[in-house]
């Protein structure tokens, strides 16, 4: 009998795991867990036409990125971010958003930069399930402040100097779609991409199909890096850091030592002379 309490224990325990990236049957499960916070990343107009219930308002592109490169935000602002969305070390954060999910990878991304073990990103778009699957609502929810402490993993992001001196060691990806990566478009002041850089889009890991886009299996997405080896370290980089984010939470499942160049090409390519290139690189 104690062995199958054991055994009951321990599967419950596996269960209420955390997932990085989240099905709706585990938010619908867990939703009134107290540990778990809710964070839309949409803007405040979409917000308020719905969202789920007590769900925070986080909106991608004012909160999650700071100045003309667009880097992560000061940790300072962060902290207190996370604290007013009542976020703790404890919280179990689910984030979504809209059609495009690289404005949610990007708060995963800075959540797992900030030391949150349990957060994930919701498989899904907002809206994006049968009806009445989740609660949602149009009234704005203000949670109670929590404090919460970073704990910075210095391991997950990097620098210009980080690409620098690894040019020809780690491994580099540019999440940026093709064009951009050959040079033909930028929203930088120069065109092409960091030397040695191989090209894998952010938008290959999810599906859009009539506004509703869902995350690709880790099984599926796996494929895609059938040729990328464990034994170096990879470094991603796209415009401002938020294809590189959802390319992160894929292949740090997938067991990868992976971080984020912050800067991404609106710092680099903007910068006069660091080198550029618009070769196509593989594997």
């Amino acid at each position: 009998m104690k062995y199958i309490t054991l055994i009951f224990l321990f599967t419950t325990v596996l269960l209420a795991k955390m997932p990085d990236l989240v099905p709706l049957s585990w938010l619908q499960h867990h939703y009134n867990d107290a540990e778990v916070v809710l964070i839309d990343v949409r803007d405040e107009k979409m917000y308020k036409k719905g969202h789920l219930v007590h769900a925070v308002n986080i909106p991608a592109m004012t909160k999650l990125f700071y100045g003309k490169n667009m880097l992560i935000p000061p940790l300072s602002t962060l902290k207190q971010l996370f604290s007013h969305a009542g976020i703790d070390n404890k919280s179990k954060v689910v984030v979504y958003g809209g059609q495009n999910p690289i404005w949610a990878a990007r708060f995963y991304w800075i959540g797992k930069v900030l030391g949150l073990q349990d957060i994930g990103l919701l498989k899904v778009n907002y809206g994006n399930w049968k009806k009445d699957l989740l609660p949602t609502t149009t009234k704005i929810y203000r949670p109670k402040y929590k404090d919460f402490a970073p704990k910075i993993n210095n391991h997950y992001i990097s620098t210009q100097l980080d690409i620098l001196t690894s040019l020809d060691k780690n491994i580099i990806i540019d999440g940026r779609p093709y064009e951009f990566y050959i040079g033909k478009k930028s929203h930088a002041k120069r065109y092409g991409h960091i030397p040695h850089a191989i090209n894998l889009p952010g938008s290959l890991t999810y599906t859009n199909k009539n506004s509703k886009t869902t995350i690709k299996d880790f099984a599926k997405l796996k494929k895609l890096y059938t040729k990328l080896p464990h034994d170096k370290p990879v470094i991603l980089y796209c415009e401002d850091g938020a294809d590189a984010a959802i390319n992160f939470l894929v292949l740090k499942k997938l067991g990868y030592q992976v971080s984020v160049y912050d800067g991404s090409w609106i710092e680099w390519g903007n910068h006069p002379k660091l080198p550029v290139e618009t070769k196509v690189n593989k594997l």
